[in-house]
């Protein structure tokens, strides 16, 4: 039986840091709350059928197969390697640069991502366990506590937690529009930089997600441009967000900030960092490798000192390097990959189109951006998250609301689509179907 402790009255429980007991973790957000009501009832085909699906979660799980396939024919890559020696290896310690061997097969596989368009060096690349610790790191090295970072909306809810929680920086959004399918501008840019000036906040960077939107889009070349000629100009740090780098479906439709930074003969290069991780493209979140590659020295040494808060197991870096190392494997599974997800999100479109919902037009991600203003009974974050409540507790499905993603505009939620078998897809899309024919019904009355 567990001991029980609890403090008889809140003024005599100890003291606990600014940190541990602040509410910047940001887990009030319905981002979080719609986790745990699919954790408190998660729908199972044959033991919970009217359960919660898990339509919040992120997660590449369409060609899940292909790694699996891979790891049966070659047992000896999950393995300890050579035996006791192999053993070892792994056991004993590694420091804090990570496997000369990994880092290798880390910068080519992000080379062939991008279709040999960027050069990687290995040697500027730092390992961290996953996206969540890179962005954090760079949040730590970039600024200090009180300074800011601009950040595109809608964005990802979890750099509310990431970027802000344990660094003390603050987070300017940077306001976009659904009249250009919520591209940034350069007047969005300089609006919310002229905002944070007229605040007395030092603004260090923009945090710019490409791909990885919650909207599936890549960035175009020419906003890339644009971009780093606003970071140049002000004088302040660019960190491009590209775990979702592989999930383009067209390869061609992908720039790199990478690609930018090489044309322009590295100029201006030192402001520049990107953030890669497999979770997204290889569907391997659990194994918690993600990556900065930056092109500024103090950064990159920097961030090697502090990686050794979040280091990645050797196991880990000797499976994926064996992984990575094999061209014909990674070729087949990157066009597979993009394929199944362009016709994993053709299916949910067109079936979210026929039950007379709009969605925005994308090219990338796990996840598409749909439009269901016109069941708001007010075009507010109120009336949004009334709805939210609804879609979540009556039709049982988890989605983001945007106003988690901090949108600006009310009835725009984010739904995921690569997390699930297509059976459970088809489920989902029925149960939406259902929920706006009684939306629809409540209306005519």
């Amino acid at each position: 039986m567990g001991i029980d402790v609890q403090c008889q009255q809140d003024h005599s429980c100890v003291p606990l840091s600014e940190v541990a007991t602040s509410n910047t973790h940001g887990e009030d957000s319905p981002y979080f709350a719609g986790w745990k009501a699919y954790d408190e009832d998660p729908y199972d085909a044959a033991s919970n059928p009217a359960g919660v699906i898990q339509m919040g979660l992120a997660e590449n799980q369409v060609s899940f197969d292909l790694l699996e396939k891979y790891l049966d024919q070659h047992p000896g890559a999950s393995g300890w390697g050579c035996g006791i020696s192999g053993f070892r290896e792994n056991a004993l310690f590694q420091d804090y640069h990570g496997l000369q061997t990994f880092r290798q097969e880390m910068a080519t596989f992000m080379e062939q991502i991008r279709e040999g368009r960027a050069k990687f060096d290995p040697e500027r690349i730092v390992l961290t366990a996953g996206a969540t610790a890179a962005n954090e790191l760079l949040t730590f090295i970039l600024a200090d506590p009180g300074d800011c970072l601009l950040i595109p909306t809608p964005y990802y809810p979890g750099f509310d937690r990431d970027l802000r929680w344990r660094t003390g920086v603050r987070i300017i959004p940077v306001h976009c529009s659904s009249s250009n399918g919520f591209q940034v501008t350069l007047q969005a840019l300089e609006d919310a930089y002229v905002k944070t000036e007229g605040m007395k906040i030092r603004v260090r960077g923009l945090l710019l997600t490409n791909p990885s939107n919650p909207l599936g889009t890549a960035i175009a070349r020419h906003v890339l441009e644009e971009v780093l000629d606003f970071v140049t100009q002000k004088d302040i740090h660019l960190i491009s967000d590209e775990i979702y780098s592989g999930s383009v479906f067209s390869s061609d439709e992908f720039v790199s900030v990478a690609e930018i930074v090489e044309a322009r003969g590295y100029k201006d290069c030192d402001r520049v960092h990107i953030v890669y991780s497999l979770s997204k493209d290889l569907g391997l979140p659990g194994f918690r490798v993600g990556a900065i590659y930056s092109y500024n020295d103090r950064v990159v040494t920097a961030a090697r000192r502090m990686s050794s808060f979040t280091l990645v197991s050797s196991q880990t870096q000797r499976m994926l390097a064996s992984m990575l190392a094999d061209r014909g494997f990674t070729e087949n599974y990157l066009k597979t990959n993009r394929e199944r997800l362009k016709n994993r999100r053709d299916f949910i479109t067109e079936g979210l189109k026929n039950a007379g919902i709009e969605c925005l037009p994308g090219n990338a991600g796990l996840f598409c951006w749909m439009n269901l203003a016109p069941l708001l009974e007010e075009p507010t974050r109120e009336g949004e998250l009334r709805l939210w409540s609804l879609i979540v507790h009556e039709a049982k499905l988890n989605i983001s609301p945007g106003s988690s993603c901090h949108c600006s505009e009310a009835g725009w939620f984010r739904v995921c689509f690569a997390n699930m078998s297509q059976q459970t897809l088809e489920v989902a899309l029925r149960r939406i179907k259902d929920f706006m024919k009684n939306m629809k019904a409540k209306q005519e009355k």
